[in-house]
This record gives C-alpha cells, structure tokens and sequence, in this order.
C-alpha cells in the first residue's frame, strides 16, 4: 500500500464517525488533569459496556486470471500481494471475517480448472490472514466445485492459517456453530448458500454445506444462543448476479429470519455488484457487499461496478440487562485493480500520485458508484 495515509489515520476517520456513535457510545480524548482520579474511580463503579467491533468483507472469488495472477514460476500459488494494501483497514476490528466462495483445490489436483468451476491454491488461506482476516463463511453456489475433498482442503487451510469459518464442514458435529467470545460478548456466526449450482451433496453427507433455510437459520441460531451467544451474525449468499437492488427472494428470506428476533445482523454476497444496507424488522441487513477480490470481464453480463467492494463495520455494545445493540453500519469502498495483479485498493487511493492517472481515474468513478449506491454509510471520503 502507498505511504500516503497512515493506519492511525483511517483508525482516526473510523473510530470519529458513526461507528460507535451510533453504538450509543461518545468517545473523549480527555485530558490529564485533577479531574482524572475523579473519573477513574467512576469508571470503577460504572465500568463502560462491553464493545466488539466487526468487519465484513463481499466475496474472494479466485478466477481463473486471479490465480494465474498469483502463480509463481516454480508452480506454486502467492496471493499475498492482493490483499497488502487493505491490512490496516481490516486488522484494526476485533473480529474482520471474510467470504470465500470458491473452495481450495485437493492436495494433487489442478488449480486452474475450466469455468464455471473453480477453486484456489491453499495458499489464499495464509494471505487472507495475513491481510488481517479471523474468520470467513464458506458456503456459497460453488462450495461443492471440489466435492467432497475440496471442502476438507479449503477447512484444513483456514485452520492452518488460524482462520475460523462456518457454512462448509468436515463432519456432521462440524456443522454446529460453535459460539466465540469477544470482549466479553458471546458471539456465533452462520453461513448459507441459496444452492449449490446443481451439485449432488456427497453420499450420505447432507451437512457438507449450508443451504438457505429460513426455518433452519433460526432452529440453528436459537441453538448457539443455547451454546452460550448472546449475538447472532448470519452470512448469507443470495441474490442474483449484476442486482443492485435485493431480490424479493432476499428480502422473503431477510423478512422470516429477522422476525424470529435471533438474529442481530445479516451480511450479504454473491451479487458481485454492491447492494444497499437497510434494516427488516429493525436489524441491520447488509444486502450485498460486492467483490473483494474477483476478475470478471467488464461487459454486457457484468458492469464497471463488479470490480466494486466494501469494508463494512459494525460495533456490538451489551446494555446492563445483557441486550445487544448493533451500531449503524459504516463503508469504506474498494476495488479490484485487476491490471497491476489484482490488487485490492481502497479508494482513497485515488489521490496516490504514485499511481497511474488511470488508475486514479478509475478508482474515482469507483468511489463515486459506491458513494451513491451506500449514501450515507461511507464515512471514509477521499
């Protein structure tokens, strides 16, 4: 990433604006005078509530260039370069989760294969952690791409690579969220496919991956608040391909889900265009976060804005009866820089004069298509 803004910098634009404001937090620097003993001994009696602040990020999905982008001479896979530059926006949370679509290849079997399938190196699984990433959902359309074997290869990578996932699993037990705390707030996260292209699940392993079901959503996430969840994040992989807008499929789904008053928060993909951020029945809905990382060709099926994305963030706040309350969403846009070896840039880039004046060009009209699209959300303005 270029040295133009520092990490203190966008920690300064994220933490000054609605983020923890709307948590029904005011952040203070305070000063370091005779009233600081007064304040602390406050504090002691009315410790502040307890905080998590999440990222999300739309849908790493390896194409075919995206791979060949990151193939080494001697064969092997290196993605670490495409996700540099967005480190200091996405390690800062508490907890950043990914989406990986496309699962990893087995240990012995190509890569690069023919489209409409897919796959990736395990490789990715070290570079998203590195790119900050601590958790990703893994249920998409091609979750069985790599049958059955694809799913154990993409799971023992995360694990390598300390990243926790849900929405694929190994065994049946697997399956079962298990619910993780951060700064004291009990935490589960689901993951969802609205299908799987047509792929037969694996004899016998109906659980290999997680299809859309509003009553099963709900069965599944009153069972990890029994496990001890006091929040419930859902991922969802819905939509339909080049909307910008939510389906009524989406919304149906969004509607029977959040009615149920088990979910806190519902983070959309699949689209590869971005989708707007609303509530249903007073819980934030991320609709669709676009392409994190992806190369589909610019043309009549898929428009400029697929190379689109977006960092969102929440805060979770726990009142003193244990209620959690979710802060309102806010945005930094990306894009994919599909010419300089699918770099992911933010698109404050577009005044780095270290780049090309087309590239700033274009990262303008990025910025500009997000701006519209999240009006009000984007709180990161170049």
């Amino acid at each position: 990433m270029s040295g133009f803004l520092s990490r203190w910098n966008v920690l300064a634009l994220v933490l000054s604006g609605a983020l923890f404001a709307a948590a029904g937090a005011v952040i203070g620097l305070g000063s370091f005078d005779g009233a600081a003993d007064a304040d602390t001994a406050a504090e002691r009696l009315n410790p502040p509530a307890p905080r998590a602040t999440f990222s999300f990020t739309g849908d790493t999905l390896t194409l075919r260039r995206v791979n060949y982008s990151a193939r080494k001479p001697d064969g092997t896979f290196d993605y670490h370069h495409m996700f540099r530059g967005i480190e200091p926006y996405i390690s800062w949370a508490d907890v950043a989760i990914c989406h990986v679509e496309n699962p990893v290849a087995p240990p012995g079997e190509p890569v690069i294969i023919e489209p409409p399938e897919m796959s990736s190196a395990a490789s990715l699984a070290s570079a998203l952690a590195s790119g900050g990433f601590d958790r990703c959902s893994t249920a998409s359309n091609h979750s069985l791409d790599r049958g059955a074997a694809g799913i154990d290869a993409t799971l023992g990578a995360l694990d390598a690579a300390g990243i926790a996932h849900h929405g694929t699993a190994r065994t049946a037990d697997e399956r079962r969220a298990q619910p993780f705390v951060v700064n004291d707030i009990g935490v589960a996260h689901l993951s969802y496919s609205y299908g799987f292209d047509g792929k037969p699940f694996p004899a016998g392993e109906p659980w290999r991956a997680n299809p859309i079901d509003a009553a099963v959503i709900v069965a599944d996430a009153a069972r990890a608040r029994a496990d001890g969840a006091e929040a419930v994040i859902v991922s969802l992989h819905w939509g339909a391909t080049a909307a910008a807008q939510p389906t009524s499929y989406q919304r149906t789904v969004a509607e029977a889900i959040t009615a149920s008053g088990m979910i806190d928060l519902i983070v959309g993909h699949h689209a590869h265009v971005l989708q707007p951020i609303t509530q249903v029945n007073g819980v934030w809905v991320v609709w669709g976060l676009g392409n994190l990382l992806s190369d589909h060709p610019t043309g009549p099926l898929l428009p400029p804005a697929s190379q689109d994305g977006a960092i969102v963030s929440v805060t979770l706040a726990k009142g003193p009866t244990g209620e959690i309350r979710v802060s309102t969403p806010t945005a930094i846009p990306t894009w994919v820089d599909k010419q300089q070896g699918h770099v992911i840039r933010t698109t404050l880039e577009m005044h780095d004069p270290a780049l090309p004046i087309s590239t700033r060009a274009e990262l303008a009209r990025s910025h500009a298509r997000t701006s519209a699209l999240l009006a009000g959300f984007v709180i990161v303005t170049p």
